[in-house]
């Protein structure tokens, strides 16, 4: 269903659609990309952006043309948490910001919701904590992307809990096993915990994944921890893309010695910096990360509604 509402004036048109045709993702992409130029860093999140292609359970999409009809802002709503509020993300094409286009989106967003809304501000820039104040939201989550240089990496040898091996994941073989055990080490975790097949299969089909930089913890037969890493080839980035460990597992040293083992391979690719996203309430993690030479890079945060 495909609903198309003009603002007063005929300044602006916003159209609401549950899957965009591929014309629409190419444009969607172009804005974001455009906008990320200019602000150093996308405004839709890496999971937002594979939401653009097909039809998505919960996934709705804001489009926001100006009179002449050209896109020039983009929304995301995601409502598949059956406790939390739908998350949404939105961004406005640089050249157009500053006519009330972002709070046009943001509305929107709210009236999709039921005014029941999270959203991000990736990287916390000025303009989006103001938005933020407009619609009526609070600040409610603070993610921290972290990074440590990778030259001369000087870390002690992971010491792995007594009967525990590592092995690199098999696309296909270890799919199911490690969904199951994903979803029992972020059960709290609303983004993370939440990922189907269908979310690791687009991850699997994208140019930067290499099973070589995914790791597997096993013990007695069975998968009890994981670090994938990922490469961002264009800023020779490297990323402790997510580490988890089975409940039941934890507390052993398990976390620490597989973000060892994921950064000493990502040295090994002769990558200059390594990052990661943590969230800031979550003391142990921030403790190791630390610890294991990682400082606070920028700051990502979530408004929300009170209701």
């Amino acid at each position: 269903m495909t609903d198309v509402v003009n603002d007063v004036g005929g300044q602006r048109s916003t159209e609401v659609t549950g899957e965009l045709a591929p014309e629409q993702v190419r444009d969607v992409l172009s804005l974001v990309e455009e906008a990320a130029a200019e602000d150093g860093q996308p405004a839709v999140s890496e999971q937002g952006r594979l939401q653009l292609k097909g039809r998505r359970e919960g996934v709705r999409h804001v489009l926001l043309r100006n009179a002449e009809g050209l896109l020039v802002g983009y929304g995301q709503l995601e409502d598949s948490d059956p406790v939390e509020a739908p998350a949404g993300e939105l961004v406005v094409r640089p050249a157009h910001r500053g006519r009330g286009h972002g709070r046009a989106l943001g509305n929107a967003l709210l009236a999709e919701s039921g005014k029941r809304l999270r959203v991000w501000a990736h990287g916390g820039h000025p303009a989006a904590r103001h938005l933020a104040q407009v619609l009526g939201l609070s600040l409610f989550r603070e993610l921290r992307q972290m990074r440590r240089p990778l030259a001369g990496l000087d870390l002690a040898a992971p010491a792995l809990p007594e009967g525990v091996s590592v092995r690199t994941f098999r696309p296909g073989e270890d799919d199911a096993a490690w969904l199951a055990v994903n979803a029992a080490a972020f059960a709290h975790h609303p983004e993370q915990g939440s990922l189907t097949q269908r979310d690791l299969d687009d991850r699997k089909a994208a140019d930067w994944f290499d099973p070589a930089g995914f790791f597997l913890a096993e013990k007695d037969g069975a998968l009890v921890g994981f670090h994938w890493t990922k490469v961002h080839a264009a800023e020779s980035l490297g990323e402790v893309y997510v580490v988890g460990v089975r409940p039941g597992a934890q507390g052993g040293g398990l976390g620490k010695a597989l973000t060892t083992i994921g950064l000493r391979h990502l040295a090994e690719r002769g990558l200059p910096t390594a990052m990661l996203y943590v969230d800031a309430d979550n003391a142990a993690a921030v403790a190791v990360y630390e610890g294991l030479g990682f400082v606070v890079h920028e700051t990502d945060l979530m408004y929300r509604t009170e209701s």
